[in-house]
Parts: structure tokens; C-alpha cells; sequence
């Protein structure tokens, strides 16, 4: 965390990520050294643990992120597990590689209410050379299950056109 007179971390970027692994790239959000993506401050979660194959986040929906009968809306649960899932697989690359998903499926189980704190856990199932697939968990602190769902990545070279590059 910065305060008030620090200038914030620097955004992952084309360089850090030909010259790092995905793990090394993680390990920089978890700890502060990179900025969290905008959409996971928006929403309110952050990666909270790393390791290879491996990604935890934790979060709490808000009063914003609600639907019309009042429980958390589905997107911001699917969006915390899609962030897991794809992360997971972030955590194998090598440097200079890249991802982006393919497909991913969500199965609901519970409803979610504002304020709780969940844990969202993404674990690498198989990692090809093009293709990898994860599998993952949204439970409270209880362990309590929310949601579970899997997704598939496509990986290829960052030069082969990364988002940062337009």
C-alpha cells in the first residue's frame, strides 16, 4: 500500500512481462510492487496468495455491485472467479508469454450478500503449450461454497499482440 505522498505502484507493462515469469508478475500485485488491475479495485478483491498453479483472492461485494432482488449479482462473483482461474494459469508462464480465456463456466450454488468476505481459489488442471485449463472455488471463511467454476486459456508469445500493445 502507498500513502497519501507516495506515487502508486507501476502497472504491469510490456517490459516486465517479456522479461519476468507470470509468477514473478503475480507475486509483484500480491505484495503491492505492481499495481492490482482497475477492474479488481473497482469491484472490490485482491490477490491475497500465489504460488505455481495456484491463485487465492479474496473480496467484498458492495451495495454497488447488487441486482434487482438484492444479492450480489452473478457478474461480480464470475468476474472474481474468472480472475482466479485465468491468474492460476498467469502463474506457469515463462517470460514473454501471455493468455487470454477462452471459455469459462460458472455454476452458482448460493446466493451472496453485501459485505461478506469470500475466498476465491483458481488451480491449474493441465497446461499444454497453447492451452491450459483451471478449475476454482468462491467460498466465505466459513468454507461455505458460493460458486465453483472452470475455464480454459489460450498462451502464446506477448509479441503475437498483448492488450498493452494495442
Amino acid at each position: 500500500m502507498t500513502t497519501p505522498n507516495e506515487p502508486p505502484p507501476p502497472m504491469l507493462d510490456p517490459e516486465t512481462i517479456a522479461t519476468t515469469s507470470g509468477l514473478e508478475q503475480l507475486q509483484a500485485i500480491a505484495d503491492g510492487r505492481i499495481a492490482s488491475p482497475a477492474m479488481a479495485v473497482t469491484l472490490g478483491y485482491r490477490l491475497t496468495e500465489v504460488e505455481h498453479g495456484r491463485a487465492v483472492f479474496t473480496g467484498t461485494p458492495n451495495q454497488a455491485v447488487l441486482n434487482p432482488m438484492g444479492a450480489v449479482h452473478g457478474g461480480w462473483a464470475a468476474t472474481l472467479l474468472d480472475s482466479a482461474l485465468a491468474c492460476a494459469v498467469h502463474s506457469t508462464l515463462a517470460p514473454g508469454q501471455t493468455y487470454t480465456t477462452v471459455e469459462m463456466k460458472v455454476n452458482y450454488t448460493r446466493a451472496i450478500r453485501a459485505g461478506m468476505r469470500l475466498v476465491c481459489e483458481g488451480r491449474v488442471v493441465h497446461r499444454g503449450s497453447r492451452l491450459a485449463t483451471a478449475e476454482g472455488t468462491l467460498k466465505d471463511e466459513a468454507g461455505k461454497l458460493y460458486a465453483h467454476g472452470t475455464e480454459t486459456c489460450m498462451i502464446f508469445a506477448a509479441t503475437e499482440g498483448h492488450p498493452a500493445r494495442g
